[in-house]
């Protein structure tokens, strides 16, 4: 949703007219106008067309717009990402779509352009799908774990649509473990808005969550960071913002990261010196701050990703900050889950 606009600008009352609304359009520009209560909830939509119609059926400028609104048009709710909504608006084939509480009133709007419309970043994506993904069990025995289903569409597509709406246009896909499933799932990208390459590992010999960079041909990359991310994710952050964070940052490689608590359920004992017992502490709790397997990262350090042979992710950072490259972390403030066992998978589905 764009942050310089108000409700204001794209809603009226239910006793607005036909002109009222053509006027409000006009100035917003967004091509849309949204009938609300007198408490804020939406009662009806209206786009330019809708007016059109009911002029060319013979309605007056000053008849009442509710009689020509949507009643029940598609909505979101309070919260929803760009992404999510992205896939509503492409699968609805809609341009605007309104944002809703859980009391119905309007809070504010997705568009198209203000998704899509972005400006379009020079750096391109990685995203790692050739894992086996085997402590998810039967689901990926004979489905790679990228095209395991959450909310009605694979966890990759998750993963690309919010790249996509950041303003990622070129992403490379890793591929190995029956990577023909994810090709022809994927494509070219062209449903997504993006151009898919794909990179594909000897099956005999996995690579691991870095090496398959060094399979990428370095005359193809922009002078950028690039984004590399596991296939497996369910997370919503800002590209923009990762990719900016790194290049203030001055490091070779940036890791995203996310707050994880975790209460210890028995009391720990705290040791002074020798046998005594500093204190015990009744099931504490550990804020720690874990890897999201996300990175930005500059192209000086793809050189040290080793050729042929496996290599993580991890280790490239090891080797970042041992060779006096540095790497810096950047927090994550949105919803993250790792989809790596079945409890994620079922949280991740909102079963948990």
């Amino acid at each position: 949703m764009s942050v310089n606009r108000t409700v204001a600008d794209y809603t009226l009352p239910t006793s607005a007219s036909i002109r009222d609304t053509m006027l409000l359009i006009d100035r917003s520009g967004l091509e849309v106008a949204v009938l609300i209560d007198d408490d804020g909830r939406l009662v009806g939509v209206l786009t330019d067309g809708d007016l059109r119609r009911a002029i060319l059926r013979g309605a007056g400028l000053d008849d009442g717009a509710i009689d020509y609104a949507t009643r029940n048009p598609t909505t979101v709710s309070d919260g929803t990402n760009r992404a999510h909504a992205l896939d509503v608006m492409r699968a609805t084939r809609l341009d605007q779509l309104p944002v809703i509480d859980s009391e119905r009133r309007v809070v504010g709007m997705h568009t198209l352009s203000d998704i899509v419309g972005r400006p379009v970043l020079d750096s391109v994506a990685v995203v790692m799908a050739g894992g086996r993904g085997v402590r998810l069990g039967e689901l990926t025995r004979h489905t790679p774990k990228p095209l395991v289903p959450i909310a009605g569409r694979p966890i990759i597509e998750w993963v690309l649509l919010n790249l996509v709406s950041g303003g990622i246009r070129t992403i490379y896909v890793s591929v190995n473990y029956l990577a023909d499933q994810i090709i022809e799932r994927l494509g070219d990208g062209s449903t997504f808005g993006a151009e898919i390459r794909y990179v594909r590992e000897d099956p005999d010999t996995p690579l691991g969550t870095a090496g398959s960079l060094a399979l990428i041909d370095q005359a193809e990359l922009p002078d950028e960071p690039l984004i590399v991310t596991n296939a497996d994710l369910m997370a919503q952050f800002d590209v923009r913002e990762f990719i900016e964070s790194h290049r203030a940052s001055g490091t070779a490689v940036t890791v995203a990261t996310r707050r994880y608590d975790h209460q210890v359920p028995f009391g720990v004992v705290e040791r002074g010196t020798g046998r005594q017992i500093a204190q015990l502490v009744e099931k504490p709790v550990l804020d720690v701050e874990v890897n999201a397997g996300i990175y930005a990262v500059s192209r000086d350090a793809l050189q040290y990703v080793p050729k042929g042979r496996p290599s993580t992710m991890p280790e490239l950072v090891e080797t970042c900050i041992t060779r006096g490259l540095g790497a810096s972390a950047w927090a994550m403030e949105s919803d993250w889950i790792d989809v790596g066992t079945p409890r994620d998978l079922a949280r991740a589905r909102g079963n948990q």
